[in-house]
């Protein structure tokens, strides 16, 4: 290696190490951080006995498209978790009751036709106001979520009133989606409001037209001249065909809008509906099993932890590295930066363009790496000085002693980074973060030992600080057996 090749590419090393991490702070970029550290919450979700994988699948994908149409999420973890379950985690989440909603409401949407009103009573419901189960067996009522029930008796969701409504007329698997929107007008004639506006396949609009032509044969404000809108067994709303509608006709698919309501947060409502009729009904229900909340100030308290450990730990390692390897051990402290500025910056590329979020498993396997570089550091310098005690010059000792340290590096990096891979692949919720900082933490090695190291200290040895006192390298290096001959001349650097 000659002079001018180990400065290029020194230099070019360290522009890219300092410069893209400069870039992307300045561009206001920064890790992701996930639940553990940005605080959040996780909840799992339990399948029916013999839920197939392919269904938990559909459900974990329908899941992570409903919650980034909420747009407060920070990157949503989802995940199949044993036969069953499915792990869910929403870091940064504002609207808690909201994001449980998405992730764990079947969303089975019927349109049916309105048969009666009852007021709302305690034999309607259960004691929490849920679902109505079968309520009378006499009258052979059938459960509410079966769109094909014959009669069913569905609680509205402002809890006031119980409709009677009879089979659907069709579902949501005759509609294509939706979108929310703001009407000046709202729909049939009232104020201004939040409405969705469906869009049906062309079956499913031939069947809602002739449904509300069947409907709008019913006298003007009788209960069955309305179609209730039902998702989960819930009536959202139950518009009146308007007055205008032809019995032959129907209502044009094209020009319908579903309103909202008295909601309290009608945006919010209309555009959770929109994204039911967009990414369709789960493929089966889920239950709850556990909710776990974690607080910002303690997933701030998590970050701040391990950070200062990392500090401590590395203080006592810049120590202990000056003491024992002099100007070596400042070689390694100045790659420490440049391993830290291309591991975090790969870190936040990926967060960027690929949603993944730093967690504190992540930051432990950050501290971890730092071992593992310096490691590499101690396997070279260590056979500079086997190379040198030997009697060999101090120059030709570092340029002799670089491949073989670099064959040991590199294996050693290789099993931890197919470690890393197992690990990924096997392990499951934080444990994944731990093995992918740590694999790319290897591969980051590697680069750094081959466009780092090597050149740095062949420099540093060519300078004034390469042989002297007791800082230089030669200082770090102690006797060697030549110099313990008293025939033989010291080696001095040329």
């Amino acid at each position: 290696m000659n002079r001018k090749k180990a400065l290029i590419t020194l230099l070019v090393t360290l522009a890219i190490a300092w410069g893209s991490i400069g870039a992307m702070l300045l561009a206001g970029w920064a890790p992701k951080l996930g639940l553990d550290l940005q605080g959040g919450f996780a909840v799992v979700l339990v399948g029916p006995e013999g839920t197939d994988t392919d269904t938990l699948d559909t459900a974990v994908e329908i899941m992570r498209r409903r919650i980034e149409e909420l747009g407060s999420v920070q990157e949503p973890e989802i995940s199949v978790q044993g036969e069953r379950s499915i792990v869910v985690q929403l870091p940064g989440v504002d609207d808690r009751e909201r994001a449980l909603q998405a992730v764990g409401t079947t969303g089975e949407l019927s349109f049916r036709p309105v048969l009666g009103l009852v007021p709302q009573s305690p034999a309607l419901t259960d004691p929490e106001g849920d679902h109505p189960d079968n309520l009378d067996p006499v009258t052979g009522l059938s459960h509410p979520d079966d769109v094909n029930a014959a009669i069913a008796y569905l609680p509205s969701e402002d809890g006031f009133s119980v409709y009677v409504v009879g089979p659907a007329f069709l579902t949501g698997s005759d509609m294509k989606g939706g979108r929310a929107q703001f009407s000046g007008t709202g729909g049939h004639g009232g104020a201004g409001g939040w409405v969705v506006v469906p869009e049906f396949t062309d079956e499913g609009g031939e069947k809602f037209r002739l449904a509300t032509g069947e409907l709008a044969s019913y006298p003007v404000g009788s209960p069955q001249r309305q179609l209730a809108i039902v998702v989960d067994g819930v009536v959202g709303s139950a518009p009146e065909v308007a007055a205008g509608v032809s019995p032959d006709e129907g209502l044009d698919p094209n020009q319908v809008v579903i309103t909202i309501g008295s909601s309290e947060e009608p945006q919010a409502e209309s555009e959770d509906l929109a994204a039911i009729l967009n990414y369709g009904a789960l493929p089966t229900t889920f239950e709850r099993e556990r909710v776990e909340s974690v607080s910002a100030s303690l997933g701030s308290d998590s970050l701040k932890a391990g950070l200062i450990a990392g500090l401590i730990g590395l203080a006592l390692v810049t120590i202990y590295m000056i003491i024992y390897y002099r100007v070596l051990g400042v070689i390694a402290m100045v790659g420490l930066t440049v391993f830290g500025s291309l591991l975090i910056g790969a870190i936040i590329l990926l967060g960027e363009f690929q949603g993944t979020t730093l967690t504190l498993a992540g930051v432990t396997g950050i501290i971890v790496s730092i071992g593992i570089t310096l490691d590499s550091y101690i396997v070279y310098f260590e056979r500079v000085k086997e190379e040198f005690h030997t009697g060999r010059p101090l120059r030709p000792s570092i340029d002799h002693a670089y491949p073989g340290a670099f064959s040991t590096i590199l294996k050693g990096d290789t099993v931890t980074f197919l470690a890393a891979i197992l690990l990924y692949l096997l392990a499951i919720g934080p444990v994944k973060g731990f093995a992918l900082t740590l694999g790319i933490a290897t591969l980051v090695d590697v680069f750094v030992s081959y466009f780092y190291t090597r050149p740095g200290t062949w420099l540093v040895a060519h300078s004034p600080l390469g042989d002297g006192g007791w800082f230089t390298i030669r200082g770090a290096m102690g006797r060697s057996s030549r110099s313990a001959t008293p025939t033989e001349p010291v080696e001095v650097s040329s």
